[in-house]
């Protein structure tokens, strides 16, 4: 009778001991880490993780082996699902599960291939701010004395599901690698993308509102000087309002009076040549104007001088040059007629003396120009 109840309380205390073991051992197998909403930091001693990771290290040092050679695979899922888009939620998850992984890499030794990672975007725990560990640890082996019991063919049908587990188990880590590592060239190129979608709109926004090619920036004054008059010891000088990129009002003047051989021989004049343009194509480089031209002269270039006025008119065409932000060049000839009425003198002994008057008509080129333009604004 003694020894019945001595083993009985035997049975009990193995029941006590060993049963817990193995319900500490599955219950070991998930571990899960709480983040705060809209973070990525690993926060170890927040709501029991660190007890959490206390489990889970214990756990891999018992399983380091098995784990290092791959036949025993870390799942790792995180879990967001507290930022606006499913964009943001996902790589909210993959940071956060980077950030277990380093402490266990760290801590446990273990390596990144060890790992199979996937995020998600929305969990079905209240909660979903989160990263959770899973690993399958192997129920243990039958002992011999069991495994003479089973037949040939039971042998075959656990060994194929062994092989069968362990091709499952293949496939996923191959799955969860190609994802990682799509998840990184996503990373890796959306600053590209980011930049050429900026690119794009600007581009959109500047073809949807028409301005002016660089050539022929918009604006409003200009001062304008033919260089040809100058280049003729007659000072010119004029000023452009632009009233419209393709419309402009013109106004040039020029004046010079010179004298020589004891005022015998003379060169002298004045004219106003007010000009309305229009410039045309993409660029307004080019352009058509009709201009109108008044003034007087007075020229002794020889024994008879010319003195008189002068009034006409007709059609300019030109091309601008731009040279800078601020200059431009303009090339332009005017054709159209003028009138000179005029009279004859003589200088006798320092006294001018009439010899008559005259009026001519002249049709053609009535105005040239090399026009340095400077924009004001």
């Amino acid at each position: 009778m003694s020894k019945k109840i001595l083993f009985f309380t035997l049975f009990l205390w193995l029941t006590a001991v060993i049963v817990p073991v193995f319900a500490q051992e599955k219950a070991d197998t998930t571990y899960t880490f709480r983040f705060v909403p809209q973070k990525d930091m690993f926060y170890v001693p927040l709501d029991g993780n660190d007890r959490e990771l206390a489990r889970l290290l214990e756990c891999v040092r018992r399983n380091k082996d098995s784990i290092l050679s791959g036949s025993l695979p870390l799942y790792v899922d995180g879990y967001c699902n507290s930022l606006d888009s499913e964009k943001e939620n996902l790589r909210m998850a993959a940071i956060r599960s980077n950030r277990v992984k380093s402490e266990l890499i760290v801590r446990g030794g273990i390596k990144e291939e060890c790992f199979i990672t996937k995020p998600h975007a929305k969990s079905h725990a209240a909660d979903g701010d989160l990263v959770i560990v899973r690993l399958t640890v192997p129920a243990p082996e039958a002992s011999a004395t069991e495994s003479e019991g089973l037949s040939k063919a039971e042998e075959e049908r656990l060994a194929a599901e062994r092989a069968e587990q362990e091709r499952k188990a293949t496939e996923e880590r191959r799955k969860a690698e190609e994802a990682r590592h799509a998840t990184e060239k996503a990373e890796a190129d959306r600053p590209a993308k980011e930049q050429a979608a900026r690119q794009a709109e600007q581009h959109q926004e500047i073809t949807a509102t028409p301005l002016e090619s660089p050539s022929s920036a918009h604006y409003h004054f200009a001062l304008r000087a033919n260089l040809l008059r100058w280049a003729t010891l007659t000072p010119d000088l004029g000023l452009e309002w632009r009233v419209h990129p393709s419309w402009g009002i013109l106004v040039n003047g020029s004046w010079t009076s010179w004298s020589w051989s004891d005022k015998d021989r003379r060169y002298a004049l004045w004219e106003v040549a007010p000009e309305v343009r229009y410039y045309m194509g993409e660029k307004k480089a080019w352009y058509l104007g009709a201009m109108f031209k008044a003034g007087q002269f007075n020229y002794k270039l020889s024994e008879t001088g010319k003195q008189g006025d002068l009034m006409g008119g007709g059609i300019t065409a030109g091309y601008r040059l731009r040279l800078n932000k601020a200059l431009d060049l303009d090339f332009n000839l005017g054709l159209g007629y003028l009138n000179a009425d005029y009279e004859k003198y003589e200088v006798i002994d320092g006294v001018r003396v009439r010899r008559g008057n005259e009026t001519k008509d002249w049709w053609g080129p009535i105005n040239a120009g090399v026009t340095l333009v400077w924009k004001l604004f």
